[in-house]
C-alpha cells in the first residue's frame, strides 16, 4: 500500500556556497504524482536524494506514510534500504546477464516472498508496463525505452511505500521518450503508487503531475496542479521557466479587482491580470505566452506592430512581432503561415493572458 511523503522545512547545505535546498515543504498524499521542476542547480534532484536518505539534510523533516526517517536535529537518518521506497534514475540500471524476468523478481527474492507469489506479482508488473511477451528475453536485447520499463517494474513490483524517479526518460530519444512519458502516468496510476518524479522538462511535468512544484536556487516558488502553475504562475520567474517568455514593461495606473491598467508609455494603455500585490503607480514586468498573442486581433488590448520574422514549422508558424520597441515571439497553429514578414499588423494581448509583476528589475531567468 502506497504512502504519504512529508517534506518539512528541509536544509541542505553543502561544504561552501548558498543552501542547496532552502526550508523547502511539501506533502504528497498517498496515490497522488508531484513533479519538482526546475533548471539545473535548482536543488530538486538534492531535494530527492535527501527523500531516498542518499544525502543527509542540515535541518528539516522527512516522513514517510508517517514514520520519520529524517530529522536532524534529533539525531534521526533512516538508511535508504530502511525507508520502503523504490527509485528510477536515468540510466536504466538493469543487470545485463540476467533476463527482464530475473531483473524484475529479484527484488522479491531478497524479501522472502515465496516463488509462486513472486511469479504472480511479476507477471502483474510486466503485464501493467506492456513487456509481457519479453519475459524471458536478456535485457540486452531490448531497446531503451523497455530497459526503463524494467527498471520501473523492479521499482513497483515489490510494492513500495514512494516511488522516486529522477530524470528517468532524459538518455531516451525524443520519440520514445514521447512514448513513454504518456503510458507513465498510467502505469503509476494503475499501480497506486505515490510518487516523486524530478525534471527540467516542462511538457513532461504537466503531462506526468497532479501537482508541480517549480524550484530555484533551492527554494520552492510554486506548488499547484497543472492548470495552476500555467495560468497563475506565482511570479515572473515561474512565468517564464514555464513557457511565457515574451516580456512587456509599464507603470500600473489603475486597479479594478483582479485586472489593472499598465501604462506602456507614450499613452499606450492595456489591461492586465494582477497576479502580485502591485500598487497604482508601481513599475511592472508583463509576462505574456507565444501562443496568447494574436496577430490580426481586436478589441480590448489591441496595438500597432510589425512582423519581423517569421519561422515556418509546419503544424504551426513563430512569429517575431515588434511591439513597444521590443521583440516579442508569437505562436499561431495551422500548417499555412497567414503573415508576411514587414507587415504592419494589429496584435491583441488578452488581458487574462497578460500578467503583471512588480518589477524588481531584473527578467524571470538570470
Amino acid at each position: 500500500m502506497s504512502g504519504t511523503l512529508e517534506v518539512s522545512d528541509l536544509h541542505k547545505q553543502f561544504a561552501i556556497g548558498r543552501p542547496a535546498v532552502d526550508g523547502v515543504s511539501f506533502a504528497v498524499p498517498a496515490g497522488e504524482i508531484v513533479v519538482l521542476l526546475g533548471p539545473s542547480g535548482c536543488g530538486k534532484t538534492t531535494t530527492l536524494r535527501c527523500v531516498a536518505g542518499l544525502e543527509h539534510p542540515t535541518g528539516g523533516a522527512i516522513s514517510i506514510a508517517g514514520k520519520v526517517v529524517s530529522q536532524p536535529s534529533r539525531g534521526i537518518q533512516v538508511a535508504p534500504r530502511q525507508r520502503d521506497l523504490g527509485m528510477v534514475f536515468q540510466s536504466y540500471a538493469v543487470w545485463p546477464h540476467m533476463t527482464v524476468r530475473q531483473n524484475v523478481v529479484y527484488p522479491l527474492k531478497h524479501r522472502g516472498v515465496n516463488r509462486t507469489e513472486a511469479a504472480r506479482r511479476v507477471d502483474e508488473v510486466l503485464a501493467l508496463v506492456g513487456l509481457s511477451e519479453y519475459a524471458e528475453r536478456p535485457v540486452t536485447a531490448l531497446s531503451g525505452g523497455q530497459m526503463q520499463r524494467v527498471a520501473l517494474a523492479r521499482s513497483i513490483v515489490y510494492r513500495p511505500k514512494l516511488l522516486l524517479l529522477d530524470e528517468p526518460l532524459s538518455n531516451l530519444d525524443a520519440k520514445l521518450r514521447l512514448r513513454l512519458r504518456d503510458d507513465l502516468r498510467r502505469i503509476l496510476k494503475a499501480a497506486g503508487m505515490t510518487a516523486l518524479y524530478v525534471t527540467h522538462d516542462q511538457a513532461e511535468a504537466v503531462v506526468l503531475g497532479d501537482r508541480i512544484g517549480v524550484m530555484r536556487d533551492g527554494k520552492l516558488l510554486q506548488m499547484g496542479s497543472p492548470d495552476e502553475i500555467y495560468n497563475r504562475p506565482a511570479d515572473l520567474f515561474v512565468a517564464n521557466f514555464t513557457g511565457a517568455t515574451n516580456e512587456l514593461t509599464g507603470t500600473l495606473v489603475a486597479r479594478n479587482g483582479a485586472f489593472g491598467t499598465v501604462d506602456f508609455g507614450d499613452g499606450r494603455r492595456g489591461e492586465a491580470s494582477l497576479l502580485h500585490e502591485v500598487g497604482v503607480g508601481d513599475k511592472v514586468r508583463l509576462a505574456l505566452r507565444p501562443e496568447n498573442i494574436r496577430i490580426g486581433g481586436n478589441g480590448a488590448n489591441t496595438f500597432a506592430a510589425r512582423v519581423t520574422d517569421r519561422r515556418y514549422q509546419g503544424t504551426q508558424t513563430v512569429y517575431d512581432v515588434e511591439l513597444f520597441g521590443r521583440r516579442l515571439e508569437a505562436l499561431e497553429l495551422g500548417t499555412a503561415a497567414r503573415h508576411e514578414v514587414g507587415v504592419e499588423t494589429m496584435v491583441s494581448l488578452p488581458r487574462e493572458g497578460c500578467w503583471a509583476y512588480r518589477d524588481e528589475g531584473k527578467g524571470g531567468e538570470e
